[in-house]
């Protein structure tokens, strides 16, 4: 037999109280209504969910696995109460945003700073995620578009080519290669490189270049994100190939960014669900991504060309 939200919500007080009393309290009713409701439940369900012992109540082992389904209900129902209370006081809408990290530490704000100036009743939520939360997001109806770094095929997923960029290498101002207007992967060989895990995407970027000009790659550290290559490169630890689209958000630090020959090219998707029409704030959204994206996009400096990057903070 099923149950109702009732007995659902008197089995979680009982649950969180530890007592019929504690219940009753914070349900507001009497104590002979949670004890009945509680007898009541436990029938329709057709097991025990407390043991009585010396006047108190133990859950079983099957009340311990009810609870974690029951919390989850409430947790959505938390989840609708807070969404209308948003749209209550954001009556021009909410839109919610995320993305890879290398488009959003720079892009992404950049693109809600325009969109803010035609909008600016309209309230914004962003965060950068990595790949798995990113998705789930989108699915969940958590996030209304995503923009990513990453390939992604989902049936429910609709995919929308933004932009591209390459790999670069990135070294202190005083290194060696700051030298050169152009580096081959050979010339990366003999320096301590921050790389990526071989199994994540930028992992296999890295090999995949590697390989193909014949090197193995040795890395001297492992991070997890071009945002850590940087980090790692600018305290010392070596050199690091990173996507021009992280570059754009470090303006201000003592480091130089040089292309490398034969470098992949990232491109930048933005997802959205397949099923579902867009509303006209995410649309007018997308208009303002598009044009930061195509009128100001990362390039790769032609030989003899210093990117922007190649000066003293």
């Amino acid at each position: 037999m099923s149950l109702n939200l009732r007995q659902i919500e008197v089995f979680r007080a009982v649950m969180i109280t530890g007592s019929i009393t504690g219940a009753s309290e914070l349900l507001c009713v009497s104590q002979p209504a949670v004890s009945r409701l509680l007898s009541h439940t436990e029938s329709r369900v057709g097991f025990p969910l407390f043991e009585r012992i010396k006047g108190r109540l133990y859950p079983t082992p099957e009340a311990k696995k009810l609870i974690r389904e029951v919390e989850l209900v409430y947790a959505g129902v938390g989840r609708v109460n807070e969404l209308a209370r948003e749209l209550r006081e954001n009556s021009d809408g909410i839109l919610n945003l995320v993305s890879s990290p290398s488009v959003g530490q720079m892009i992404i704000p950049q693109a809600v700073m325009r969109f803010r100036l035609r909008h600016p009743n309209v309230k914004v939520t962003f965060q950068y995620l990595g790949p798995v939360p990113l998705v789930e997001r989108v699915l969940n109806h958590q996030a209304d578009l995503a923009v990513t770094l990453r390939p992604v095929e989902h049936p429910n997923l609709l995919a929308m080519p933004l932009g591209s960029a390459r790999l670069v290498c990135v070294c202190p101002y005083d290194h060696p290669l700051a030298r050169l207007a152009t580096l081959a992967v050979e010339d990366l060989v003999p320096w301590p490189l921050v790389s990526y895990e071989r199994s994540t995407y930028f992992g296999r970027l890295v090999a995949q270049l590697f390989e193909a000009a014949g090197q193995p790659v040795r890395a001297a550290v492992e991070v997890g994100s071009p945002q850590n290559a940087y980090a790692m490169v600018q305290a010392g630890a070596g050199i690091a190939l990173v996507d021009e689209f992280s570059v754009r958000s470090w303006t201000n630090h003592r480091l130089v960014v040089r292309p490398v020959h034969g470098t992949p090219l990232v491109h930048a998707t933005l997802l959205h669900l397949r099923f579902e029409p867009l509303s006209q704030i995410a649309q007018s959204f997308i208009t303002d991504l598009r044009a930061l994206m195509h009128g100001n996009g990362p390039s790769v400096p032609r030989q003899g060309a210093q990117m922007h990057q190649d000066v003293a903070a």
